[in-house]
């Protein structure tokens, strides 16, 4: 028997189970409810604002943005390597150039959530 059908004869998955697909519905019905309620927080500033202070949802704003921007490169660096392991365990003799493909393709996202990171830090002191 090889490794994938071993894993196939093992794994059964449960009606509990939560599976990627599941996690990933549940985080765009989140991003979808801040996207549709933000506004609203926004418009009621003045209605607000003796209680948090006009500043402070541009601060919530911007911590909100880092989180995102630091998770989504983490999400996106760790589906890349699962493919590349994925992809070396098929074929092990292009390992050494799907490694080198994927340090480029890492280091590009990596610089994608450090420059959103720096919006966030700029916007906090502008």
């Amino acid at each position: 028997m090889t490794p994938v059908e071993i894993v196939k004869l093992t794994y059964n998955p449960q009606p509990g189970d939560l599976s990627v697909n599941k996690i990933a519905r549940i985080a765009v019905l989140c991003l979808v409810v801040c996207f549709v309620f933000a506004p609203s927080a926004v418009l009621a500033q003045d209605a607000v604002a003796p209680l948090m202070g006009k500043s402070s949802l541009g601060y919530l704003g911007i911590g909100l943005g880092a989180g995102l921007a630091a998770i989504g490169g983490g999400i996106g660096i760790g589906l890349l390597s699962a493919s590349v392991v994925d992809a070396s365990a098929r074929q092990p003799e292009m390992q050494g150039k799907l490694v080198t493909t994927m340090f480029i393709a890492a280091a590009l996202i990596e610089g994608l959530a450090l420059f959103a990171l720096v919006i966030c830090i700029l916007c906090l002191f502008m």
